[in-house]
């Protein structure tokens, strides 16, 4: 989809300087105690700029969901604080912190996390329904033409096959223009092609609506989407890839795991 196909009043301006949608500064998560204690992430500093498309990798075990999560406000830390925005995770209370989850972050998950019940529509909406909103009809039309769901509004997801599911759940995670937007293996479920149409909506979402991301993935090729790779390993931040290929990633991994 062309950039000059889309409307000046529909599409987020972009501006030259943006302070970073999401941070972690001195991350540290310690699981257990004693002889079982682990520590996911050790003292992990980041940011991760507005307007970017940014994946996160590493081996099994190196702390690239925990750190995820806790960016998300999924899980707490033990040390150390996360911000989206200006706003300090770590110095909300539930209520707040469901609230600030709702309006400033998207979600794109491996398994969908659609309900059932709901039409793919009623479920692109939901973020701004729990809310007690209503979404811009402008942007609505947009996010859904962008995904490729203008003809499957009112299907419920048992009608919708997996990548038809995966397009719901990226539209639903775009709908409330949020500062965020986290994904956790997004196209883990999905065969390549249609895997690779999801992370081209997403890149679309990036360079064309300003959005910012951070994927959590292990898939080489999957990352090549990004504008950047931030690799970690024992929980720790090890390295960094711009302009990743496939090919580069691998290399990069293969160097790490070494």
């Amino acid at each position: 989809m062309s950039s000059d196909t889309l409307s000046p009043s529909v599409v987020p301006r972009r501006e030259s300087v943006r302070s970073p949608a999401a941070r972690a500064v001195g991350a540290t998560k310690i699981y257990g105690a004693g002889d079982t204690e682990v520590t996911a992430l050790d003292n992990v500093s980041i940011e991760f700029p507005a307007g970017r498309f940014t994946s996160i990798m590493g081996p099994s075990g190196s702390g690239k969901s925990t750190l995820m999560h806790c960016l998300a406000g999924l899980d707490s830390l033990t040390h150390g604080s996360v911000f989206i925005g200006d706003n300090d995770l770590t110095a909300l209370n539930d209520k707040a912190l469901t609230v600030l989850r709702r309006r400033s972050i998207g979600f794109v998950f491996q398994s969908f996390n659609l309900v059932p019940t709901l039409s793919a529509a009623e479920n692109i909406a939901l973020p701004l329904t729990l809310a007690g909103e209503r979404p811009d009809r402008d942007w609505m039309e947009l996010v859904v033409t962008t995904v490729g769901l203008q003809d499957r509004l009112s299907h419920r997801p048992s009608e919708l096959s997996g990548g038809q599911q995966q397009r719901v759940a990226v539209a639903r995670a775009l709908v409330s223009r949020p500062e965020v937007v986290f994904a956790d293996e997004p196209t883990g479920n999905l065969d390549s092609r249609t895997g690779n149409e999801i992370l081209e909506f997403m890149r679309t979402a990036t360079s064309e609506f300003g959005q910012t991301i951070v994927m959590v993935t292990h898939d080489p090729a999957a990352a090549s989407h990004s504008d950047e790779v931030v690799f970690l390993a024992d929980g720790r931040i090890v390295d960094h890839l711009s302009d990743p290929t496939a090919t580069s990633v691998l290399d990069r991994i293969s160097s790490i795991e070494r």
